[in-house]
C-alpha cells in the first residue's frame, strides 16, 4: 500500500466533470485499489458520486491511498492529475 497527499486546485473542487474523470482512470487499473481520504471521509474512487460525497472544495488537502497491482504507478498517475486540476 502506498499514499500521497495533494491539494485541489481546481477552482470549482471535484465536481461532476473531474470526478468522472478521476473514476474512468481508476477503472482502468481494476487489480489496483484506490480510496480517497478528505474531510473526514473514505471514498472509493471508481464512483464519482463517492468522490462527490467528500464535498472536496479548492484548498482541500486529500490522501491518495492505493493498494493493489502496480500500486506506484497507479498513485503517481493519479497524483498527476490533481496537480494538473484535471486539465481545467
Amino acid at each position: 500500500m502506498v499514499s500521497k497527499k495533494v491539494t485541489i486546485i481546481n477552482e470549482q473542487g471535484m465536481h461532476m466533470r473531474p470526478a468522472g474523470v478521476l473514476s474512468k482512470a481508476v477503472k482502468a487499473h481494476p487489480d489496483c485499489d484506490v480510496t480517497l481520504n478528505a474531510n473526514g471521509k473514505s471514498v472509493k474512487a471508481k464512483a464519482p458520486m463517492q468522490i462527490m460525497s467528500a464535498c472536496m472544495k479548492k484548498g482541500c488537502e486529500v490522501e491518495i491511498v492505493c493498494d493493489g497491482a502496480e500500486e506506484e504507478a497507479v498513485l503517481n498517475e493519479i497524483a498527476a492529475m490533481f496537480e494538473s486540476g484535471f486539465g481545467e
